[in-house]
């Protein structure tokens, strides 16, 4: 895990089953807050659409191999992004960067890049 932590804003401001946007280490990232309070950071940008919009999108939770997936769905073209792993579920040779969060004292801390291989 990357050591060099972002404090990018209380968990509470993240509204369950949505994301916002932060400026981190100079990237768009997507935060995300589900509704079982887990919370993920990935890649704003959707690489179908070329477009920074992945926080806009729709949260929600698909049965993969018989395992619930909570991915967020581009509001552009509708593809699902797995927000533990980036990996998209509707094209599984794309994938987005995924990023290290920590919850401090109720304040959401993103770090550098995770090593999703």
């Amino acid at each position: 895990m990357n050591n060099d932590l972002i404090q990018v804003c209380p968990v509470a401001e993240i509204t369950p089953e949505s994301g916002v946007t932060a400026l981190v280490h100079g990237r768009a990232i997507a935060i995300f807050r589900t509704h079982g309070d887990d919370v993920y950071a990935l890649s704003n940008y959707d690489p179908f659409s070329h477009a920074s919009v992945l926080a806009r999108g729709i949260v929600g939770t698909r049965t993969v191999a018989g395992k619930p997936v909570d991915f967020v769905a581009s509001p552009m073209h509708k593809q699902a992004f797995d927000l533990r792993t980036g990996r998209c579920l509707d094209d599984s040779s794309v994938s987005v960067t995924t990023y290290d969060v920590v919850i401090t004292d109720g304040m959401v801390l993103i770090g550098g890049p995770k090593e999703n291989g």
